[in-house]
């Protein structure tokens, strides 16, 4: 199913022209989600974020099933997917971007980078500004970046009962290598 999401995205970043230099993309991004709370600090890790980038224009794509982050302990991850993202109803986070800068892949360095958008998590979107690096390197690139979702920009609900076990920030640190397709 992520297989054919992320060749229409592709397709949907190039132009009936053919003037595009390059696409990147991604099929084994890493999300780390971190909840920093009294009671117990809760980590989960995805390394199956899919991602595009249209070098030319600055376009920027990213997506990640739910049910791809793992937990530490079984029952967090449970009751992640049942109580709290309600991973069957809404199954995967999206970014939808554009780069401020553009990236030129022919020059190797590492570059500030940031991006607009709509994050759409738990079926809300919300415009975002997102900060990050790019490091070039032989024409690939590498992505970096660590942002906070608020639990209830995304109507995220956490019960009373368990308000001091989940933060309602999450810490979110997303990790890519690129390579070019176009």
């Amino acid at each position: 199913m992520y297989a054919a999401i992320l060749i229409s995205l592709i397709l949907s970043f190039m132009p009936s022209a053919g003037t595009i230099k390059a696409v990147v993309i991604t099929k084994s991004a890493e999300v780390t989600l971190f909840s920093e709370a009294p009671i117990e600090n809760i980590e989960a890790v995805s390394k199956s974020a899919y991602g595009v980038i249209n070098t030319d224009n600055g376009e920027i794509q990213f997506g990640v099933s739910i049910r791809s982050f793992r937990f530490r302990k079984s029952l967090m991850q449970e009751h992640f997917n049942e109580n709290y993202m309600e991973s069957d109803k809404f199954p995967a986070a999206r970014f939808k971007g554009k780069l401020n800068t553009p990236i030129d892949i022919s020059k190797d360095g590492e570059y500030p980078v940031t991006v607009v958008g709509d994050l759409e998590v738990h079926g809300i979107s919300k415009k975002r500004t997102i900060l990050g690096t790019i490091r070039v390197m032989n024409g690939k690139l590498e992505i970096n970046s660590v942002f906070e979702v608020k639990c209830k920009d995304h109507d995220i609900k956490i019960p009373s009962l368990v308000f001091k076990n989940i933060a309602e920030t999450i810490k979110i640190t997303l990790k890519g290598t690129f390579i070019t397709v176009t």
